[in-house]
């Protein structure tokens, strides 16, 4: 994985605004009434000489995304500085990082999410070390995923689905090693696959599926 390209596209200040599929809203999109800011950090560690992603399985009481992959982070707080203090934050209370063993490139364009949160993510490269849960109630398991698998064809597949209050989106999964990765963290890692890698999203699905069709856990 090439981060530098993060850095070249979304440097420390800049962002963009996207809607619930990850399209983009525009740079100057104003804030949203009753929409809160958040921050992930997308940890990159390089294991056996391959790169590898990091990711945290929510546990299944969550009001919000209970059961769901996602990056470590959550919402900004008060005490935090900026969003890039929420996500070192919210990585470090769930999986034990320290913020300096973080070296964090850039950022993603933001995620506008289902919930009402705008989320950026922000991409680091951390050591390759064991990772577990360290907030057990909100992170039920710590997944290092390789690259090589997230990109296999084999692994991905989208679907367009009629959503109630955002019309026609396009949903991506990503199933490697027994998780499926789907949703607003699958948004952000096509997005940095797509950076990153010499990964492009195949074309647009021909279904389109019904909004109460089931979802993945």
């Amino acid at each position: 994985m090439d981060l530098s390209r993060v850095a070249g596209r979304n440097p420390a200040g800049r962002s963009a605004r996207s809607g619930p599929d990850g399209r983009n809203a525009g740079d100057d999109a104003p804030a949203e009434e009753g929409v809160r800011d958040a921050a992930v950090l997308a940890p990159v560690l390089t294991r056996d000489g391959e790169g590898h992603v990091l990711f945290t399985k929510r546990t299944e009481h969550l009001t919000d995304h209970p059961g769901q992959m996602s990056f470590p982070g959550g919402g900004r707080e008060p005490e935090d500085d900026d969003l890039l203090a929420t996500a070192l934050r919210e990585a470090s209370e769930e999986v034990g990082l320290d913020p300096a063993e973080a070296e964090v490139v850039g950022h993603l364009d933001d995620i506008r999410t289902v919930t009402d949160y705008r989320v950026r993510p922000f991409v680091g490269r951390v050591p390759d070390r064991e990772y577990r849960p360290r907030d057990e109630d909100e992170v039920a398991e710590v997944a290092v995923l390789p690259v090589a698998g997230l990109v296999d064809p084999d692994n991905y597949e989208s679907e367009r689905r009629d959503h109630p209050h955002y019309g026609e989106i396009r949903l991506h999964f990503f199933r490697v090693g027994g998780y499926t990765v789907w949703g607003a963290t699958a948004n952000m890692l096509v997005q940095l696959l797509e950076w990153t890698t010499d990964w492009t999203r195949p074309p647009e699905p021909d279904r389109t599926v019904d909004a109460d069709a089931d979802l993945p856990g």
